[in-house]
């Protein structure tokens, strides 16, 4: 059974820099597109990001191109989003998801980790 869980969510002022990191456990990551979503209070969960299995093709959410960028480490099992010039609007709990291949519909992704929070203040 794969296992994702993500971390290095909190709170920060906007402006601000965070990365989340999601351990893959169960199999090795490289067998898995990894996707960053996130859910606002009373709102949908949205595509922010995936990346390919090696990690050659990237893909973002216009609301955060720019300013986010996903990575991984297979040898290590983890995924990374690392976030730069938060904004209020990014305030939201962000899940990984890994995946047979890269999307940006939620449903294509078989596996979920329990997200993590992230609050930016004004």
């Amino acid at each position: 059974q794969v296992q994702l869980v993500e971390s290095g969510g909190g709170l920060l002022q906007a402006g601000g820099s965070l990365r989340l990191s999601c351990a893959v456990s169960g199999r090795s990551s490289a067998w898995y597109a990894m996707g960053w979503f996130r859910q606002a209070p009373a709102k949908e969960r949205e595509f922010v990001a995936t990346i390919t299995q090696r990690g050659a093709s990237t893909y973002y959410a216009d609301s955060v191109k720019g300013r986010f960028t996903i990575s991984r480490d297979n040898a290590r099992n983890t995924v990374f989003l690392q976030m730069d010039s938060l904004k209020p609007e990014d305030t939201a709990v962000y899940y990984c998801a890994a995946g047979n291949s890269p999307s940006y519909a939620s449903r294509d992704y078989n596996y979920w980790g329990q997200g993590t929070q992230v609050t930016v203040s004004s």
